[in-house]
């Protein structure tokens, strides 16, 4: 193999890796050669890792302390930074003047702009507001909105009183909004009056009428017009309702931020909730603000006034560690809507009118995209962007030649793994090392990331399940209602006692890379051989016939049996001679063990509202088992396409 991609030896002189490594060495005399030497530093020595993180990131605090970490051999249970008193959203505002800090586009119906000092005027009448409205520390507030300029607004100024911010997408039904919302009691609503997809305006306020109603914490209830005029709203089903800018009329207070603990709750994210209620994860603002710093600089080589898109909804922690990107004076490029309205050219348009370095998205869009045969290398011109991130799923090989063959030639595709559960990655990308086609360039600076067998023993070149073995400070403050931790503690350090279990089948590469073969809880056991389902998904989607694909396990003769559904072009059908060329692709590609005993074909694959196909609810539909919470998946009616398949019963 040669690599996809190389780093220039004056891009690795200039990053921000080889900077921080010449920090290292004048803070503490070490002398680091390379990336893999500062990551076993990182891992062997985390407080001078850390410590030496802070100052290099520039953490705006009003003390730090001396102590880094304490009970640092606790998982959980570990303390960072301690004595240290600081505000998330003070970092996020570094700037006030006249140059762009966020571009917004509503498909093609909407599109606006703000200065930094336009942003920061804002919070600033928007955190008067949530004062006035009883807003203080350690109380939530809600946001039901698409990914808006207003969106970013009202978090930043929840956080700067140190309210706890947490959000889900529009497109959320009024049930799993309250699974969520109604755990959490959130004092102030922010929602938007409808959103706009693929072409079409989809009216909000219903469900808002039916969330308020729902949800007695509330005091306030704010609405963005966003399909129509603010002037235009009729709210007087909803009582406790203002608009926007009726919210924000009031005296003029200058903006203060709220100086918390370290491990103060800033924001909680939710499980996807398809096998129950949603967990509530509490994520601490010192946490989050320090681990989105280093992989915005370290990993992302990220400078100021460089302009990053994510491709995400306000329900799914991309929107978090996007807006993170604030803190290194970034600019932001939002957009809300359909990624193929009009057509599949509108994200690449987008990202070449404002000049995009960093481009970021899921890797079942790059794969949708190569099948629609766009290729946005026609367009005119994309020299601005550096970086492609890609995460949501694994990121299949074929993936990586199609963005190296239709997209850019000279681009760092950055395939990123971690997730809600640490508001941040495990493995993700480095500026300093070449990309191998398939593989996650490397564990985490910091992360004490490895692969283990079934007895908790290290894997190399092996598929185990991937762990981590010491504390990191994006660790969970905990759950929201499990006071003794309980729920927290069965989640992620039942298996390995004391380490970290984050539930991927995965493998470290020669290179020291990563490879994701999927969820664990997914992985399929045919006559004993754990199979992870990406590594059948990579070969059934070079198919062009084949839209998407699903493996699950069922249970068949005291045994496992694997089966593969997909989804094909409405022109193609599943006949003899196309079953023929899956499997034997699936053969000659995996190995017999992964041809499925049974493919079929399906006219939708269930999924969750950020797009992420639910291998395990279809595995309980396929055995008769109930579906909890229905109300988290984007089309639950597609669970009715699996019940009592004739061809599972032989």
């Amino acid at each position: 193999m040669t690599p996809l991609w190389t780093p220039t030896p004056a891009a690795i002189a200039t990053s921000h890796i080889r900077r921080f490594c010449d920090l290292l060495a004048e803070r503490h005399g070490v002398t680091l050669a390379d990336s893999d030497a500062l990551y076993r530093f990182s891992v062997e020595q985390p407080e001078p890792f850390w410590a030496t993180l802070w100052d290099y990131a520039g953490v705006r605090a009003s003390q730090r302390g001396e102590t880094v970490l304490s009970e640092g051999q606790r998982m959980p249970g570990a303390r960072w930074f301690p004595d240290s008193r600081l505000n998330y959203a003070e970092n996020l505002l570094r700037r006030r003047d006249d140059t762009t800090a966020l571009v917004f586009r509503g498909e093609d119906k909407v599109s606006s702009r703000l200065s930094w000092a336009e942003l920061y005027e804002q919070v600033e009448r928007v955190a008067a507001a949530l004062r006035r409205a009883g807003v203080g520390p350690g109380d939530r507030v809600a946001g039901f909105l698409p990914n808006l300029p207003e969106a970013v607004v009202a978090m930043l100024a929840a956080t700067s009183l140190g309210a706890i911010w947490s959000s889900c997408s529009p497109d959320f039904g009024e049930q799993g909004v309250l699974d969520r919302f109604g755990q959490i009691e959130p004092k102030v609503l922010f929602c938007a009056d409808g959103y706009f997809y693929n072409g079409k305006t989809i009216d909000s306020l219903p469900r808002i009428v039916g969330i308020a109603a729902a949800l007695p914490s509330l005091r306030q209830v704010v609405v963005v017009g966003y399909t129509r005029p603010e002037d235009s709203l009729d709210l007087a089903s909803i009582p406790v309702a203002l608009p926007w800018r009726g919210f924000c009329v009031g005296p003029a207070e200058p903006l203060t931020f709220a100086q918390l603990p370290f491990d103060h709750p800033l924001f909680i994210l939710y499980s996807s909730g398809t096998t129950g209620v949603p967990k509530c994860i509490v994520h601490s603002a010192g946490g989050t603000l320090l681990q989105h710093l280093k992989e915005h600089l370290l990993h992302g080589d990220l400078n100021p006034g460089e302009r990053l898109f994510y491709f995400t909804t306000c329900g799914w922690m991309m929107w978090n560690w996007l807006v993170s990107a604030l803190a290194c004076e970034a600019t932001l490029l939002l957009f809300d809507g359909s990624p193929f309205a009009p057509g599949p050219e509108v994200l690449w348009r987008y990202a070449r009118d404002e000049r995009c370095q960093a481009f970021g998205t899921s890797a079942k869009y790059l794969s949708a995209l190569e099948k629609t045969g766009f290729k946005p290398r026609e367009l005119d011109d994309l020299a601005d962007l550096k970086v492609i991130y890609s995460t949501g799923s694994p990121l299949l090989p074929e993936s990586y030649d199609y963005v190296y063959r239709d997209i850019r030639a000279d681009v760092r595709l950055c395939s990123i793994s971690g997730g809600t559960d640490i508001v941040s990655c495990f493995v993700l990308g480095n500026p300093t090392k070449p990309v191998w086609r398939g593989e996650i360039q490397q564990r985490g600076f910091g992360m004490a990331v490895e692969v283990f067998d079934d007895e908790g023993r290290p894997l190399r070149g092996e598929k185990g399940e991937l762990v981590c073995t010491k504390p990191f400070p994006s660790m969970p403050v905990g759950f929201w209602n499990d006071p003794d931790g309980a729920k927290y503690r069965a989640a992620y350090f039942e298996r390995f006692p004391n380490i970290w279990c984050h539930g991927d089948w995965a493998e470290l590469t020669e290179h020291d890379g990563v490879i994701i073969h999927g969820r664990s809880d997914t992985v399929l056991n045919p006559g004993g051989v754990r199979i992870g389902t990406a590594e059948i998904y990579r070969q059934v989607e070079t198919f062009p016939e084949v839209l998407e694909s699903m493996a699950v396990g069922q249970d068949w003769d005291g045994d496992v049996r694997v089966v593969l559904f997909v989804r094909l072009r409405p022109d193609v059908q599943l006949d003899e001679a196309l079953a023929a060329r899956i499997k034997q692709k699936i053969r000659d590609g995996a190995s017999p063990r992964h041809v499925p005993a049974k493919l079929i074909a399906v006219a939708d694959i269930p999924r969750t509202i950020s797009g992420k196909i639910v291998e395990l609810a279809v595995r309980n539909v396929i055995h008769g088992r109930p579906v909890k919470n229905q109300d988290a998946l984007a089309n639950p009616e597609a669970l009715k396409l699996f019940e009592n398949l004739p061809q599972l019963r032989d």
